[in-house]
């Protein structure tokens, strides 16, 4: 009765790690496919710029955008972001077009002094044009933790992911009213911090996430193998012990 109950709680171990670990392939998975699709995509050209209201309406593509109004208070840095292997943060700014539309406008890199103790920043403001790539955002790590907290400088957020949800909240926008796409500025416009045009910074390729899911899977296997093989020495131990 012992040696059943010990192997029960055995097979559950056994059942919940597998499980785990396919889920954690399967997530590597759906981010290869995520970021391959983003590279089968062509980058528009600038001929083919759109308003931004008529961007954010149209499908959810790569668009170059071209546009007028004015940037509204708050920004958001977003953590651990690196640029030619150094630590540092990219700066968001809400963005309100003449058209009404909003959007937060990635204004560049900044690298992040070893202290961690924020250099005074100098958002933009007023009326402005913009010009960019509209975009998915960074990919967001594991969720831990709060998203965004305040810094000692007014109206200045450190996020370590940007739900548009939470950034609205907290920058005293309308709910809903942040798209879940962000607005690359174009490296050539003045103003800003170091900035570039890349789909995939600061991440890994998909190659590499495929390589992750295939680890994962086999970890799996590999555990379901051990569970088969321990199951079957158990019994060979209790099938003479029956006959006695």
């Amino acid at each position: 009765m012992m040696r059943k109950h010990t192997r029960l709680i055995g097979w559950v171990a056994a059942v919940l790690v597998i499980t785990g670990f396919c889920l954690l392939g399967q997530w590597q998975l759906q981010r290869m496919h995520e970021k391959q699709a983003l590279l089968d995509q062509q980058v528009p050209a600038h001929a083919q710029a759109l308003r931004l209201a008529a961007a954010l309406s149209a499908p959810p593509t790569l668009r170059w955008v071209e546009d007028h109004g004015q940037y509204l208070p708050g920004t958001v840095l977003l953590d651990n972001q690196t640029r030619e292997g150094r630590a540092g943060f990219k700066l968001y700014q809400p963005f309100l077009s003449d058209g009404g539309a909003r959007v937060l406008v990635d204004l560049g890199w900044q690298p992040m002094p070893p202290d961690r103790v924020l250099p005074p920043l100098q958002p933009p403001h007023g009326h402005a044009r913009i010009a960019g790539l509209l975009a998915p955002p960074p990919a967001s790590g594991i969720a831990l933790g709060p998203a965004l907290a305040t810094t000692v400088q007014p109206g200045i957020w450190l996020a370590n992911r940007m739900p548009p949800d939470e950034v609205a909240r907290a920058l005293g926008l309308p709910a809903d009213s942040l798209p879940t796409r962000v607005l690359r500025l174009d490296p050539s416009l003045p103003g800003g911090y170091a900035r570039d045009l890349d789909l995939l910074p600061n991440t890994l390729p998909p190659s590499r996430h495929l390589g992750y899911a295939v680890q994962w899977f086999g970890l799996a296997l590999t555990v379901l193998v051990v569970a088969l093989v321990l199951e079957l020495r158990s019994r060979r131990r209790v099938s003479p012990d029956s006959r006695r």
